[in-house]
């Protein structure tokens, strides 16, 4: 009885090792559409370029692929565009990460309103629920986690204050004046990204687009071994910190 009771163990762990170890099959699907009354000639179409995901089941793949989706994460209003709104020109996706259990994908677009603009999101999914995961979910002591990324924050601003003054093209810009109110919080920690190494988190400077090109990435890397006093035991990053 205790060896068969021993099987049954070892067998249920190899399954949660197989499980945790899987990933998903993503295809990309790129549509054309045109507008059916274009303000401008290089508005009559647009592109949008979706992950289509293929899980263990229809349900969870049809689940997974709305949560990446250009819809869901950028918040693109297909009705809006093909009307009268017309910004957008053409989305995109990049997958980050698809293995243990983990799903993290990078969707951008990009469009003109007065001047051309782009946006970039990054989203994380439990490819075992095909919901999105949030850092609270995921993460412990945010206000800890916040003042790591705060302490990295304030040595970007500092190089790039000083890279500021010594473009010809910052003007009477202050540079100090630009990042008066960057001051990364546990309010801030919304957006962020998975791989193998550790986890991305950004931040987003909200520089006038007319100096846009002098705004620092807001992108803070940080490795598992530092991150391991943060993440919660038990979640679903918990097994990249044993």
């Amino acid at each position: 009885m205790k060896i068969k009771i021993f099987f049954v163990l070892v067998a249920a762990a190899v399954c949660t090792c197989a499980a945790a170890a899987q990933n998903v099959v993503i295809t990309p699907k790129k549509t054309t559409y045109r507008r059916p009354k274009a303000e401008m000639d290089f508005k009559r179409t647009f592109t949008i370029r979706r992950p289509i995901v293929k899980a263990a089941t229809p349900a969870l793949s049809t689940k997974i692929t709305r949560a990446i989706s250009p819809e869901s994460v950028l918040q693109i209003n297909m009705k809006e565009e093909l009307g009268e709104y017309q910004w957008l020109e053409e989305a995109d996706y990049k997958v980050l990460y698809n293995a243990n259990g983990i799903i993290c994908v990078s969707l951008w677009m990009t469009g003109t309103a007065a001047y051309p603009d782009s946006v970039t999101r990054r989203v994380v999914v439990d490819m075992r629920t095909g919901n999105r995961v949030r850092v609270a979910e995921v993460f412990q002591n945010l206000p800890g986690l916040a003042g790591m990324i705060r302490k990295a924050q304030k040595i970007e601003i500092a190089k790039a204050i000083e890279e500021i003054k010594k473009q010809p093209d910052a003007g009477e810009v202050d540079p100090s004046e630009l990042f008066s109110e960057s001051n990364y919080t546990a309010a801030d920690l919304k957006e962020f990204s998975v791989n193998a190494d550790g986890v991305t988190f950004y931040y987003d400077y909200g520089f006038p687009h007319v100096i846009e090109a002098l705004q620092p990435a807001g992108e803070f890397k940080f490795t598992w071994s530092r991150l391991k006093p943060f993440v919660k035991p038990g979640g679903l990053l918990a097994r990249f910190v044993r």
